[in-house]
């Protein structure tokens, strides 16, 4: 729910490999047109002293008022507009890469089937359909086909459609699921007979999507969140043919700082409501046989401690950080669940991060991060314990779905930037994996026509920061090749060297690719995650600026061929990179980019403001506001140069609200001196993640690369 974006723009599983095309390096001629001006309107911030001139707050009238707000409307048309007649020359380019990424795809596919409760679940895809089937079959694969849920059919006649939180009754009878057509993230759950296929007329708006069933098979609990800041509120208990009006609230979240949410335990016996904010959270649970029953709490919250609970047969594990900086493994009894009875089982490690568990009736398998590198440890019942070992020197792996409590195979997903998404199944008495998917190369993939490497940048205090870097075979180090350099840095999320079939369209026309780890992931621990946070946020800029010098520097391109791209987050980096070193760039994506800190940190009725307050501070608070309004990238427009740069946004955002990068982007028309391109992309039907099916975002990607194509001088 924070402000993050699942980069459909460079992480894809799917991917295939087109030979070289010839460049083309003639520079671009961008068309004459003339760049909408905004509106300016002075409003006036006052706060701690300081009195700050906002000639663009007018653009929030839309999220304020609703569909009247023409005036804004109208202006992001306009943009619109502009960015068609400047992107014109590069409308069959577009198509062209469209086809040629979609190409990639395998159209008619199906995902690796989970096994659960004597069924197999599974989706699949058919040709020239964008969403889904979700489906199962009993007892065994070669058992006749149950199609539960057509989400192409749901789906038709919807610009947008999504559909989450797939949740089947114990006794196999009932699917539970969550709907969006706004993506607003605002879902409507419904509740669908898998014996006769009749959907019922129970439906219970404004929720996350999702639910947990009690053992009844009659009674969901699910979270219930508030219609105008989007904060998860409350847990609320459904009874299947009552009206969700009456539903009882069994949680009351008062502190609007955290998120919340409900779940069911793995072995099935409990329901779990967790409450979390970013340094702080606490769990409440309920026998699952006895939905009656009232919330007791696993142990009380206290300052600055985190855990998350394992529940199985004869204890509860917990992975916590409870004087422990970088986590540790405790258990406790049944009966003593109080943080006063836990016993460390694996303690806390200075260069290694425990991350999160999963559990099995005979196992426990722990996810954990050193030197920025995940690995997967197995710890059986007897207290001994196994390293899953992985090769490649930079790789992304995963715990998968392993809902089957009982089971004693671990079901794992492996990729890296030259390996496509990988499925196997590890046994975890015998030791040995077995690759069930790598997703189809349509048209043929082979990695030795790539390389990868690791390398480490020298931040300004002198840390060490990784960068992970992938380009085709007869890539020259001599300055003049184009590169995109992409980051994320916030929350503590990890950014993985995943693999991306639209990137190789980047790869085969002579770009190279990077991801850097900077301050305020995780990758190298949790202290990594502190120092880029709160009053140490700008760690996160210079990071990304030292990683960009320094590829300069080793010549893997140039000032003149360097790109950066991040979105949300990673846009409020893509921000203050470009006010902090503007020379250094020659074109920039800011995808749904959290610009305007100070303003939205202040207005508490914005989806998701209370809820960051430990991210980013409470500008209410004097060195909060200090600190925030130094870097806020709609603080600090100034006249200078800055580079190209494409921006993008939606409407129905629910994560960062339109109005920050549309105010940005007027500010910046308004104030830099520059004749770079500035180009404002608004989704007028979608919100956050893009297009909710599976090609339609492509178009989007197109986009962006005839954007970084066009600056390069690249036309075919």
């Amino acid at each position: 729910m924070k402000r993050f974006l699942p980069s459909l723009l460079l992480f894809s599983a799917i991917t295939a490999c087109n030979n070289p095309e010839k460049k083309e390096m003639e520079p671009i001629k961008w068309p004459d047109a003339k760049a909408p001006v905004a509106e300016r309107i002075p409003h006036k911030r006052i706060i701690h002293g300081d009195t700050v001139v906002d000639n663009y707050y007018w653009m929030i009238d839309y999220f304020k008022k609703g569909p009247d707000s023409t005036k804004v409307v109208d202006y992001l048309k306009a943009e619109n507009a502009y960015l068609d007649t400047m992107m014109k020359g590069t409308e069959t380019f577009q198509a062209d890469l469209f086809k040629e990424m979609k190409g990639r795809i395998k159209e008619k596919d199906e995902s690796v089937p989970v096994f659960k409760n004597g069924y197999f679940y599974y989706s699949r895809t058919d040709d020239g359909q964008q969403y889904y089937k979700y489906c199962r079959k009993k007892g065994s694969l070669s058992a006749k086909e149950e199609v539960l849920l057509d989400v192409d059919a749901l789906a038709k006649g919807h610009s947008y459609y999504s559909a989450t939180g797939f949740s089947i009754s114990p006794d196999n009878k009932l699917l539970a699921f969550g709907v969006d057509k706004v993506s607003r993230r605002q879902y409507t759950i419904q509740v669908k007979n898998l014996e006769t296929g009749e959907i019922y007329k129970d439906e219970i708006t404004n929720t996350e999507g999702g639910v947990a069933w009690a053992n009844d098979n009659k009674t969901l609990f699910y979270t219930s969140k508030n219609p105008v800041t989007l904060l998860s509120e409350k847990i609320k208990k459904h009874v299947l043919g009552t009206d969700a009006k009456a539903d009882v609230i069994v949680y009351d979240e008062k502190d609007n700082t955290n998120y919340i949410g409900v779940g069911k335990s793995k072995n099935g016996r409990y329901i779990l409501i967790s409450s979390a904010g970013t340094l702080t959270n606490e769990f409440r649970m309920i026998d699952a046989d006895h939905p009656e029953s009232a919330f007791k709490i696993f142990t009380p919250r206290s300052k600055d401690v985190l855990y998350d609970v394992l529940p199985v047969d004869d204890k509860f594990y917990i992975v916590t950080n409870w004087n422990a900086k970088n986590f540790r493994l405790m258990e406790c009894a049944l009966d003593k669940t109080e943080k006063e009875n836990w016993k460390e089982v694996i303690p806390n490690r200075k260069d290694v991060l425990l991350e999160y568990g999963d559990e099995f009736k005979d196992y426990l398998v722990l996810s954990e991060r050193k030197n920025g590198l995940t690995q997967l440890r197995v710890l059986k019942k007897d207290g001994s314990d196994y390293y899953i070992k992985f090769d490649e020197p930079v790789y992304a792996a995963g715990i998968g779905s392993n809902p089957e409590y009982t089971g004693k195979t671990l079901r794992y997903n492996y990729t890296s930037l030259t390996t496509p998404n990988s499925v196997y199944d590890y046994d975890l008495l015998k030791k040995d994996k077995k690759l069930m998917k790598q997703q189809e190369v349509v048209g043929g993939y082979d990695p030795k026509d790539y390389v990868t490497e690791r390398l480490f940048a020298t931040a300004k205090d002198g840390t060490k920061v990784p960068i992970a870097i992938v380009y085709k075979k007869g890539f020259v180090k001599n300055g003049k090749a184009p590169l995109l350099l992409y980051a994320y840095g916030s929350y503590g999320s990890s950014t993985e060297a995943s693999f991306s079939s639209q990137r190789l369209s980047l790869l085969n026309r002579g770009f190279a690719f990077a991801i850097t780890n900077i301050r305020g992931g995780q990758e190298m621990g949790r202290q990594w995650y502190e120092d880029g946070k709160l009053m140490k946020k700008k760690n996160t800029f210079t990071d990304f600026i030292a990683a960009g010098e320094y590829l300069v520097e080793k010549n893997y391109t140039s000032k003149a061929h360097l790109y950066a791209n991040g979105g949300s987050a990673g846009g409020l980096l893509m921000g203050a990179i470009v006010n902090m070193a503007p020379d250094l760039w020659h074109g920039v994506i800011a995808d749904v980019p959290f610009v305007d800190v100070v303003n939205t940190m202040l207005d508490e009725s914005i989806p998701l403001t209370t809820n960051e307050f430990d991210e980013w501070g409470n500008p209410k608070k004097k060195d909060a506001y200090d600190y925030m309004k130094s870097y806020s990238p709609y603080e600090n427009v100034e006249k200078k140069a800055y580079p190209n740069m494409l921006v993008t946004t939606g409407l129905h955002d629910s994560q960062v609200q339109y109005f920050e990068p549309a105010k940005w982007v007027a500010k910046l028309r308004a104030t830099k001196t520059d004749n770079n391109v500035l180009l404002l992309k608004t989704n007028m039907d979608f919100g956050h993640g893009g297009a909710s099916g599976r090609f339609d975002y492509l178009k989007d990607v197109a986009l962006r690369w005839a954007f970084l194509f066009t600056l390069e001088g690249i036309k075919k």
